[in-house]
């Protein structure tokens, strides 16, 4: 079967898919995995701790707010995640560094690009929280499919 999220989406009607926000910033456009859920307001720290671990072809799903005032992912952040064997980031924030992110083999989804980096010690996060945007509630361990047509998820594998 096609991992594409138009097959994906064909064959399974009842799969949330995302609302057509997100823009695609990584070396890799086409990615799926695992999911692994986080919360975090203006503040990256939990991020790179997470990237820092082993991610085992997941995908990092981060709840950034939708804020505009910071970026939460960058080149650094996005280094960590090819080399920690994460299958790709999507951010419901910023990133920057677009053009190192651009080269690195990692899918990332995110609202846009902003310069500014994020301030270190300023809110908690939540790990392993459903959060929700984009019209679907994505969990810790649930999937998702992603390419540039959009993102998928499912509460079961989808492929194979």
């Amino acid at each position: 079967m096609s991992y594409a999220t138009t097959d994906l989406s064909d064959a399974h009607p009842d799969a949330p898919v995302c609302a057509p926000i997100f823009r695609d910033f990584g070396g890799v456009i086409a990615f799926h995995g695992q999911i692994k859920t986080l919360k975090v307001f203006e503040d990256n720290g939990q991020v790179r701790a997470t990237l820092e671990t082993p991610g085992e072809g997941r995908v990092l799903v981060v709840d950034g707010g939708g804020s505009d005032r910071c970026a939460l992912v960058g080149g650094n952040l996005g280094a960590l995640g090819v080399n920690n064997g994460w299958a790709g980031i999507v951010v419901y924030g910023y990133i920057r560094d677009s053009e190192e992110i651009g080269a690195q083999m990692i899918g990332v989804k995110a609202l846009g690009l902003h310069p500014k980096k994020s301030e270190k010690g300023l809110h908690s996060a939540q790990v392993d929280k459903v959060v929700t945007f984009a019209g679907v509630h994505f969990h810790s361990g649930h999937w998702l499919y992603a390419d540039r047509d959009g993102i998928v998820v499912s509460d079961k594998p989808l492929h194979g």
